[in-house]
C-alpha cells in the first residue's frame, strides 16, 4: 500500500457555507433556467420532482453544460465537479491524478525513469550540468559537471527552463537524444541513447573526520531499505563508530519502505507504526520481524520542516524505542496513508484511507489552522503547538517525548528563518535572483584553476568580482545591503568554487563545516560508545506534567 508524497496545501472550501451555497445554486439551476424559458400564469406553481443524489448531480451538470454563460462541454463540467468534490473533503492529500501526474508518481515510487540521467540548473539563461547521475547514460558518455547544453536536436536551448529540458531528454528507452555542449572554448556533439535511470534514494555516503558515518535518505522509493543497508555497511567498513541518518527534506514515499528502514535499527517484536482507518475498521500495527543489523552503532536522525510521512514514521519509531537521538526542527506532520485507485480515464484517485501513529500512540498528523467558524484553512499552514501544551509521552527508557503532530526533536537546532541580511539581499534582488546565482557561478569558474584545496578561503577580491558582475548586468543591489550579507555570500561562493574545482563530494564536506544540525549531531555521537550514550547530554524536562504510558 503506497503512502504518497505530500502535496502543496490547497485552500479548502468552507464545508457548511459551501453546502448551503451548493443547495441554493442547485435550486437556481433547477428552477431559474425554467423561469427563463417561459412565464408562469397567475397562480401557477412550478412542477417539482424529488431529486436523488445521482439524478440531482446529472441534472446540475446537464444544465451547466447547456446554459452556463461560458461554453463548457459536459466532460469539463464533470472534471470540475470531481475537483470540487475532493476539495470538499478538506484533505490536501486526497486528489485526482491525471495521466501525467500518475506517471510522475510512479517514477517517484519506483525511483526509475527512461532518460539520459542529468541533474541540471539554468545559468545565464542556459541549461548547465550540475552532475551526471551516477551510472546513467550521460556519465557513461563522458558528460561532465559544468558542461553547458547549448543545443538539443536543431534547437538552441537558450532561455529554456529545467522542465523543458527534462521533457525533451526523457523519452522511450532505446531512443537517442542529439545535443551539443560547450566545454570551455569547445563545442562537442553527443548522441546518447535513453536508458533506464535509477534515482538513488541514498545519494551521499561519507565518513566524517571524527569517525562518524553519514548517510542521507532522500525519498522512500521501492529500493530505499536495500540501498540504506548497503550504504551503512559501506560506511561501517570505512571505520564509522556511529552514524548520522539525514532525513531533512525527505518528503516520504512508500509506507512499507519506511517500515523496512525502521526494521534495520529495531529489535524483533518492537512496534513501528499503527494505522487507524475509518470508524468500525480494525487498526493495523506493523511490528519488526527481524533482528536489527547494527545493534551497537550509536545513531542520530536529522529532521527539518520538510521531513514528512515515511520520514516521520522512521524517526518516531526510533525515538519512541530510544534507538536514535533526533535533532533538527519539528517535522512537517503528514500522518496519513493514501491508496491509489486506477480510473478508466487513465488517471487515478489518490485517497486517504488511514492515519498513522507512533508506537507510543503519538499522532503524526498536524491539523490545519481553522478560521473563526472552525473550518480548515489549509492555505495558512498547519498548527504548531508550543511545547507547554503538547501531550507528553514516555519512551521505553522513560524519556519524555512530545505528541501534537509531527516529530519534535530531542535537540532542537537549526535556523527557523533566513538571517535578516540574507532576507534583505533577497528582497533587493527580487526577480533577479537568477542573475545572482549566475554571478556566483561565473566567479567560481574563474577561480577553478587557481584553487589549491577544497577549503580555500573566499577573499574580498572575489566578492568584489561578484558585485561587479551584478553591476555589469544592471541588477546590483545597494552595496550596503550586499556587504551586510557577505558572510553568507562568501559561504555560497565557497561551495560553488569547491564543487566546480573538486566535485560534489568535496563540496559536501565543505558544507558540513557550516551545518549546525550536523555538527551538533556529530559532537553528540563522537563521545558515545553505545546507542544509549547519545542521550546523556539531553537536559531533563523542567516542567512536571502527567505522562501518558
Amino acid at each position: 500500500m503506497p503512502e504518497i508524497l505530500p502535496d502543496t496545501p490547497r485552500t479548502p472550501a468552507r464545508r457548511v457555507r459551501a453546502i448551503a451555497a451548493a443547495i441554493f445554486f442547485v435550486a437556481l439551476l433547477s428552477v431559474g433556467g425554467w423561469w427563463a424559458g417561459r412565464e408562469l400564469t397567475a397562480g401557477e406553481q412550478p412542477t417539482r420532482a424529488p431529486l436523488g443524489g445521482a439524478r440531482l448531480f446529472d441534472q446540475v451538470v446537464s444544465t451547466i453544460a447547456q446554459r452556463y454563460v461560458d461554453s463548457l462541454d459536459a466532460s469539463e463540467v464533470y472534471d470540475k465537479a470531481v475537483a470540487g468534490m475532493l476539495r470538499e473533503l478538506g484533505d490536501p492529500y486526497t486528489t485526482y491524478l491525471a495521466e501525467d501526474r500518475l506517471r510522475r508518481l510512479n517514477e517517484q515510487i519506483s525511483g526509475t525513469y527512461a532518460g539520459i540521467g542529468l541533474q541540471i540548473d539554468i545559468r545565464e539563461s542556459w541549461p548547465v550540468v550540475l552532475e551526471p547521475i551516477n551510472g546513467g547514460p550521460s556519465e557513461r558518455a563522458g558528460i561532465l559537471t559544468g558542461d553547458r547544453i547549448v543545443q538539443i536536436g536543431k534547437e538552441s536551448t537558450r532561455g529554456w527552463t529545467r522542465d523543458e529540458v527534462s521533457r525533451v531528454v526523457r523519452g522511450a528507452q532505446g531512443t537517442a537524444v542529439n545535443f551539443i555542449i560547450e566545454r570551455g572554448d569547445q563545442r562537442i556533439p553527443f548522441s546518447i541513447v535513453r536508458d533506464k535511470v535509477h534515482l538513488r534514494a541514498v545519494q551521499r555516503v561519507a565518513l566524517l573526520p571524527n569517525g562518524v558515518g553519514y548517510v542521507d535518505v532522500n525519498v522512500f522509493s521501492a529500493q530505499t531499505a536495500d540501498e540504506l543497508r548497503l550504504a551503512v555497511d559501506s560506511v561501517v567498513r570505512m571505520g564509522a563508530r556511529a552514524l548520522v541518518m539525514d532525513l531533512r527534506g525527505n518528503p516520504g514515499g512508500l509506507l512499507e519502505q519506511g517500515v523496512a528502514v525502521a526494521e534495520l535499527f529495531l529489535d524483533r517484536g518492537q512496534s513501528i507504526v499503527q494505522l487507524r482507518g475509518r470508524p468500525g475498521t480494525a487498526s493495523q500495527t506493523y511490528t519488526d520481524s527481524v533482528p536489527q543489523r547494527w545493534p551497537t552503532l550509536p545513531l542520530a536522525v536529522l529532521l527539518d520542516r520538510s521531513s514528512a510521512s515515511a520520514s516521520e514514521i522512521v524517526a518516531g519509531a526510533l525515538q519512541d524505542h530510544d534507538r536514535a537521538i533526533v535533532l533538527g526542527m519539528t517535522s512537517f506532520g503528514k500522518g496519513s496513508a493514501q491508496n491509489v485507485y486506477p480510473l478508466s480515464s487513465g488517471g487515478a484517485l489518490r485517497l486517504t484511507i488511514a492515519r498513522w501513529y507512533t508506537p507510543l500512540g503519538r499522532g503524526i498528523n498536524r491539523a490545519p489552522s481553522v478560521d473563526a467558524d472552525g473550518e480548515p484553512e489549509l492555505d495558512t499552514g498547519l498548527v504548531t503547538l508550543p511545547d507547554t501544551v503538547k501531550p507528553r509521552y514516555r519512551t521505553d527508557a522513560g524519556r519524555t517525548v512530545f505528541g501534537g503532530g509531527g516529530i519534535t526533536p530531542d535537540i532542537v537546532v537549526g535556523d527557523t528563518l533566513l538571517p535578516v541580511p540574507v532576507q534583505a539581499l533577497a528582497r533587493a534582488m527580487g526577480k533577479n535572483l537568477g542573475a545572482y546565482r549566475d554571478a556566483l557561478a561565473r566567479e567560481a569558474q574563474a577561480q577553478r584553476r587557481s584553487m589549491q584545496s577544497p577549503g580555500d578561503p573566499v577573499t574580498m577580491e572575489m566578492l568584489n568580482a561578484v558585485y561587479r558582475e551584478l553591476e555589469r548586468r544592471n541588477v546590483a543591489p545597494p552595496r550596503a545591503i550586499f556587504d551586510a550579507a557577505t558572510p553568507w555570500v562568501s559561504r555560497s561562493l565557497g561551495y560553488e568554487m569547491t564543487r566546480v574545482a573538486f566535485g560534489s563530494d568535496a563540496e559536501f564536506l565543505r558544507r558540513t563545516q557550516d551545518d549546525a544540525t550536523l555538527q551538533r549531531a556529530s559532537s553528540v555521537l563522537q563521545s558515545s560508545r553505545t546507542p544509549r550514550d547519545v542521550f546523556g547530554n539531553i537536559e531533563k524536562p523542567t516542567v512536571t506534567v502527567p505522562l501518558r504510558p
